[in-house]
């Protein structure tokens, strides 16, 4: 265990998701504007996975400042399909519209990694989900939201998959850990390369 880790997050799912891996960290949110650090990128046309990547490595380096020598983890997920990048929904009307728009198509979850120590980047990447949602009809989608009510407002896509969100799906292609936002097993392999916990 060659330095201390830091979870630039305060997010209690990616907290869980360290913890119950054993690993020993200290967590602290960064203070962003994702929204501002978005939309230039948006609007030269970056990827969603580049703009995953920026946004991880934003987190990480304004933590990194009060963690002097520590690996500091930052990360971020995107959701896109085709072109278009997916923000929460403020509204539930915007949440039906998210989940239509979906409707029969196949979009992706970025989750993106960047390890940072004081300046320097030790790591980066990018683990991507490709998630199939049925067909849906706009009854079953207004029906669907009165359920889970404005819980649908606190994910991008408008849905939990760990709950009823999972009815919206016929095929999911990618690992739990990076439709969570923290793809583990890749972060877990640089982790013990670089000694930071046990190999």
């Amino acid at each position: 265990m060659t330095s201390s880790l830091v979870l630039a997050s305060a997010s209690p799912f990616r907290r869980a998701l360290l913890e119950n891996a054993g690993l020993v960290f200290k967590a602290r949110a960064a203070e962003i504007d994702e929204r501002v650090l978005e939309k230039p990128l948006e609007d030269k046309g970056a990827a969603p996975e580049t703009v995953a990547l920026e946004l991880a490595e934003a987190k990480a380096r304004d933590v990194a400042r009060h963690f002097s020598g520590a690996l500091v983890i930052g990360s971020d997920q995107t959701m896109s399909l085709g072109s278009r990048v997916y923000h929460k929904p403020k509204t539930m009307a915007e949440a039906a519209a998210h989940l239509l728009s979906l409707s029969g198509q196949t979009h992706r979850l970025n989750s993106a990694i960047v390890l940072l120590r004081d300046d320097e980047i030790v790591w980066r990447h990018v683990s991507s989900a490709h998630m199939t949602v049925r067909p849906l009809t706009a009854e079953f989608v207004e029906r669907h939201l009165e359920r889970v009510g404005e819980k649908a407002l606190s994910s991008v896509g408008a849905y939990q998959l760990e709950g009823e969100g999972i009815q919206l799906f016929e095929r999911i292609e990618g690992d739990y850990f990076t439709i969570l936002g923290l793809p583990m097993l890749p972060l877990l392999s640089k982790l013990r390369e670089l000694g930071t916990i046990d190999a």
